[in-house]
């Protein structure tokens, strides 16, 4: 365990909107903050990208303000979490991007993945992950028979290519590592989570090399120091930002089901390494480090914040003044329709890449937004339902961004018949990436649980999501 002392614990968390840069204390309290808006690139349903320079300038921006903030404190450790399954090819004798970073939420490359259907079993049985163009393996393959500066790379001996995280490590480093964590490895389709390691047999199937990749190191590992304001800081841990959100509340709960809902949705459970994977869900990586590994079952939404995005893009109505009067409402009565919600393709237990965004049933644009939400809450039970087939749950425990509102919350709760908790911690991935950081310390205060959404009934609710169901079947997803 890091000696914090009087120092402080520096989080990093690189998401898809902004990169924060938050300072804790040795009791894990919160004392400052900064981020620095990042952009993202869309064209068409499918292609989405940012820029990797700018990623690397917002977190040094973010790093310089929130140190500006808190002037003469001393720093004794740093921890990264970032975007899974988000991708970068590099040079591995300048440290330069190559091109943009392809993004968790991109699907360009459906089509190529489409030849190794017949393998998708095999694929899962060594991952634990679906056959899906989400994750970074087939967007390695994009850069490789797409970009020109790549394939020079690769013909010149200095390609470098893998998960985001792998990409900022070496860029805010003196040392300049070619590492990937686990989570973040995990979540390429290359990773075999047995080994801790690339696994050959999928380096075969997806055509790449192993010299291209970085190294595999655990989660809690000595990568070097971050240069900052006339500090060298130890960077002691290194992961993905939903693995990261697990441990904001110090060691995981198996009976607790940790919902982080921002631009998607995810639900992670601790598990026994193991235990059997249940029909639809992935088996994650939370930690490697020398105590051993922390694995999940995990159930993903891709269209949560990006919906309400989806939805921003069409409707005459002020999502935002609509969503801070919905959360006053009990779920509502009346002429609401229903939402099939496949912003982002269907993620976790569906895992349909084409699914269609549409609205059954008649209402008006506040309806519909209600519907959006409840869209999201269904999704989110459909994995709950899945994650306890292998064993009950007892509670929820949200965060994220749109764990404020309390619309979403009393959904889930009526919908999945089990309690939420909201702590009073809202943004859990940089509590968790600086507990990581700082050694995984029990000296850490408890977070103080905010509000608990109880189970109700909701009549309406249910007919609702009965109607929700069938129409979701009737378009292919069982």
């Amino acid at each position: 365990m890091v000696n914090t002392g009087d120092g402080l614990v520096l989080a990093l968390d690189q998401g898809s909107h902004a990169s924060r840069a938050v300072l804790f204390d040795s009791t894990g309290t919160q004392v400052a903050e900064a981020h620095v808006a990042v952009a993202t690139a869309r064209d068409g349903p499918v292609r989405v990208e940012q820029d990797p320079e700018e990623l690397v300038g917002s977190i040094r921006s973010a790093i310089e303000d929130v140190l500006d903030s808190r002037p003469g404190v001393g720093l004794v450790a740093a921890g990264l979490a970032t975007q899974r399954s988000t991708v970068v090819a590099w040079s591995r004798r300048s440290g330069r991007a190559l091109h943009t970073a392809i993004s968790w939420q991109d699907r360009r490359a459906a089509g190529w993945l489409e030849r190794l259907a017949p393998v998708a079993g095999q694929v899962r049985e060594i991952t634990g992950l679906p056959l899906s163009p989400h994750y970074g393996a087939s967007k390695l393959r994009w850069y490789l028979e797409h970009v020109p500066a790549v394939q020079q790379a690769a013909s010149d001996r200095e390609l470098a290519l893998g998960p985001l995280s792998s990409f900022l490590a070496l860029r805010l480093t003196e040392e300049r590592p070619c590492v990937a964590d686990p989570a973040n490895a995990a979540r390429t389709l290359l990773f075999d989570p047995a080994t801790q390691d690339w696994s050959p047999q999928l380096l075969h199937l997806f055509e790449l090399e192993p010299a291209w990749l970085p190294q595999c190191v655990p989660t809690r590992h000595p990568f070097g120091h971050i240069a900052c304001a006339g500090l060298r800081v130890p960077f002691t841990a290194c992961t993905g930002d939903q693995s990261a959100a697990a441990f904001a509340f110090g060691p995981p709960d198996p009976a607790t089901a940790l919902l982080n809902v921002g631009t998607g949705a995810f639900i992670q459970r601790a598990i026994p390494v193991g235990t059997p994977l249940p029909r639809g869900i992935l088996r994650s990586v939370l930690c490697v480090d020398a105590d051993g590994v922390i694995a999940s079952h995990e159930g993903t939404v891709n269209g949560a914040g990006s919906a309400l995005d989806w939805l921003r893009e069409r409707v005459a109505l002020d999502v935002d003044r609509g969503l801070a009067a919905l959360a006053t409402q009990p779920p509502l009565e009346g002429n609401v329709p229903v939402f099939v919600n496949g912003v982002g393709g269907l993620g976790a237990p569906f895992w349909l890449a084409d699914f269609p965004c549409e609205f059954v049933g008649d209402g008006d644009e506040g309806a519909r937004l209600a519907a959006v939400i409840e869209s999201v809450a269904f999704l989110i039970c459909a994995n709950l339902e899945a994650l306890q087939s292998a064993a009950r749950l007892q509670r929820i425990r949200i965060s994220g961004g749109l764990a404020r509102n309390d619309y979403l919350c009393r959904c889930i709760a009526a919908a999945s018949r089990l309690p939420v908790e909201r702590p009073a911690l809202v943004e859990a991935t940089a509590r968790g990436i600086a507990w990581l950081a700082a050694g995984k310390p029990s000296a850490w205060r408890p977070v103080p649980v905010e509000q608990v959404f109880t189970p109700f009934p909701a009549p309406a609710l249910e007919a609702r999501h009965a109607r929700w169901r069938s129409a979701m079947a009737q378009r292919g997803a069982e």
